[in-house]
């Protein structure tokens, strides 16, 4: 087992973006670099660069989500993007969806210490999930499957004219255009890339956006979120 590297201070900037909510993001840092590579959640190597390319990467994502809106972090893994983007925007709601059960156990316990009262844990897959979390603005996502697939998970959890947020690297304008179909099918009315994290990343975290319609997953998703609905309406009878 390779022994994880010393973490380092945190940069001076990371006082800016976190504010108040500073030692908190100091906090997670620790947490990731010793249960968080303990547990298998982060690899020893990347210990080293917590700060730059994992946590301020993910917290920058918060120049494009809006105001006051619910949010889903499909596949929230150790908590990116979805733990940095809570200790700087309290207005949002949030939940870390994750299937491994190692994992929410320790998005539990981070939530818990940090007092994240904005931010729930959910412990499924997405396409098990739909129908019984409700709808939500915005999906975000970091590293979790190619956009294609990315977008079959996060797009029947918007609601309708909702958008979802996926860090990528170099690889998103290939990887829209590959899925320029299959978005399509799925009821995706605008795709754009954009950059963020000016004077706080370098190089730049990548954000592919994509905006749904009124049908978020399309048709076949509508009958499946009706269905689920119907269902949920039943036991609530019983």
């Amino acid at each position: 087992m390779t022994e994880a590297a010393e973490l380092p201070p945190a940069p001076e900037v990371a006082r800016e973006v976190f504010g108040d909510r500073f030692a908190d993001a100091v906090r997670y840092a620790e947490l990731l670099a010793e249960a968080g590579v303990q547990r298998g959640l982060i690899g020893p190597r990347e210990v080293p660069r917590l700060w730059e390319r994992h946590i301020l990467n993910c917290a920058v994502l918060s120049e494009v989500v809006p105001e006051g809106v619910t949010v889903c972090d499909v596949g929230s893994g150790a908590g990116l993007p979805g733990i940095p983007l809570a200790l700087v925007r309290e207005d949002l709601k949030i939940t870390l969806l994750e299937p491994l059960l190692r994992r929410t156990n320790f998005l539990t316990e981070v939530v818990e210490l940090l007092g994240l009262d904005h931010v729930t844990v959910v412990r499924g897959r997405a396409e098990e999930v739909m129908g019984k979390l409700p709808p939500v603005h915005v999906v975000t996502a970091r590293a979790v499957a190619p956009l294609d697939r990315l977008a079959t998970w996060g797009i029947p959890l918007l609601r309708p004219y909702g958008e979802m947020l996926a860090l990528k690297g170099d690889t998103a304008e290939e990887e829209l255009k590959s899925a320029a179909t299959a978005l399509s099918k799925l009821g995706a009315v605008g795709t754009s890339i954009l950059q963020v994290g000016e004077d706080v990343v370098d190089p730049l975290s990548t954000v592919v956006r994509v905006e749904v319609g009124e049908s978020p997953g399309g048709v076949r998703f509508a009958a499946k979120r009706a269905k689920a609905a119907r269902t949920g309406r039943v036991r609530r009878r019983r």
